[in-house]
């Protein structure tokens, strides 16, 4: 117990080195995970203290703030259904919150690795404070305070003065620095079915001259819903998720900000979802664009069923159709997603010629269950004068496929419906 108060209080000393100390730098090692019940066991802390990252970023749900309904259909308060009347999430208190965070910060995993990381982040609605919310929720602005004092922001943070919880660092010397760009999702956002704003314009313009500005050899943006993949889009109607493809003309005003900026070595982070995945975008830059999706430290698709029974999440996950996908020889599964636990891993390896990029997601044991190695090179845009996309392979949005193959999920399961009524 001594030796962990003793790292706990070292953590605040290296934060404060670390945060002033960033343009010197050198950053080869970055870990990054959402969606952390304090309520659940979290083992996974072992295997990401064993990648020993210099940074560790949230990407959202770092708490569960809100509180969950059960599942009513047979009441006079019915939470599911097509004769829904009751929200199934509702918000806490702020000293419920408070009380949360307090449990998430004293998990002896993450007080290790708070011991020897920088630890930065953002938020995505669980911990922003109701399931889905966008700029309506009232209790935002208390929200962001609890938030931004479990991350150790400083008290004179321009994060603490500012609406929203966006951010960047950068890392390194000339010539090898990492910028991280970390959006808000939430507090801005328009609803879900408006195809209005996600960022809203404060945030947009505060981005574009981060994008704008000084280059470096690496940009990391982290969002806490999915950028590349829209898998609402072949999901639906059987259920929908968020992501930017829910917002079709802001996910276009992000794609054309990143490629009028011509910055080099730009890709996203992301969660939310409850399973890895790796997408890539041809069609955006002048080089390909991908999104490295872990979600969660604890919460997964599979844990939602029996051990015996999780082949079928991931042969769902096989059937259902994405054209973003990246889909190689590293994937555990056929389907190249993995829905159990997990986090993300990037390694910078600056000594390579060129500059290599491995990117994974990795398992509870640390372990990799999907990645790609990436040359820096293949990032930058070497002719800008050939349109984006051209002669490219991840060129077609989901939600362009043929409606035979975009709805095939539906198709199989009401079909199975219909199959059991009928014997019934």
């Amino acid at each position: 117990m001594e030796r962990l108060v003793a790292a706990v209080l070292a953590a605040g000393v290296l934060q404060v080195l670390l945060a002033t100390a960033d343009d010197h730098y050198l950053l080869s090692r970055i870990a990054f995970g959402p969606c952390a019940n304090q309520n659940a066991p979290q083992p996974i802390w072992d295997a990401i203290n064993k990648f020993d990252p210099q940074v560790f970023i949230w990407l959202g749900d770092n708490i569960y703030g809100d509180i969950r309904r059960p599942f009513n259909f047979l009441v006079k308060e019915r939470t599911i259904g097509p004769w829904k009347n009751a929200p199934r999430f509702i918000p806490s208190s702020s000293s419920e919150m408070l009380s949360r965070y307090n449990s998430a910060k004293n998990v002896p995993g993450y007080l290790r690795l708070r011991a020897k990381a920088k630890v930065v982040g953002t938020w995505d609605d669980h911990d922003y404070g109701l399931n889905d919310a966008g700029k309506e929720l009232s209790a935002k602005t208390t929200n962001q305070r609890l938030l931004l004092d479990f991350l150790d922001e400083p008290q004179d943070s321009p994060r603490r003065k500012q609406d929203g919880v966006y951010t960047s660092y950068t890392f390194g010397p000339p010539g090898k620095q990492v910028k991280i760009v970390l959006l808000d999702t939430r507090y801005h956002r328009d609803p879900l079915s408006s195809d209005g704003s996600v960022l809203g314009d404060s945030q947009w313009s505060w981005l574009g001259k981060e994008l704008r500005g000084p280059p470096s050899a690496i940009t990391i943006i982290g969002s806490s819903i999915q950028v590349i993949s829209n898998l609402s889009g072949t999901t639906g109607p059987l259920f929908y998720m968020e992501s930017w493809g829910r917002f079709p003309k802001e996910r276009d005003c992000l794609f054309k900000l990143i490629n009028d900026s011509k910055r080099d070595g730009v890709f996203f982070i992301s969660g939310d979802v409850h399973f890895g995945e790796i997408t890539r975008y041809d069609c955006a830059a002048g080089y390909p664009l991908y999104d490295i999706t872990s979600s969660g430290l604890t919460q997964a698709v599979e844990k939602v069923l029996p051990s015996p029974l999780r082949f079928i999440v991931r042969f769902l996950a096989w059937f259902t159709p994405s054209t973003m996908r990246v889909k190689n020889q590293n994937c555990r599964y056929r389907s190249c997603t993995y829905g159990e636990p997990n986090f993300g891993a990037i390694q910078i390896d600056w000594d390579a010629s060129p500059v290599n990029l491995k990117i994974q997601v990795r398992d509870i044991n640390g372990l990799p269950v999907t990645g790609v190695d990436i040359s820096l090179s293949a990032l930058q845009a070497w002719n800008r004068t050939i349109k984006a996309g051209q002669d490219q392979r991840h060129c077609t949005l989901e939600v362009k496929l043929p409606w035979i193959v975009r709805y095939r999920l539906a198709i199989l399961v009401y079909s199975v419906l219909a199959l059991l009524l009928l014997a019934l």
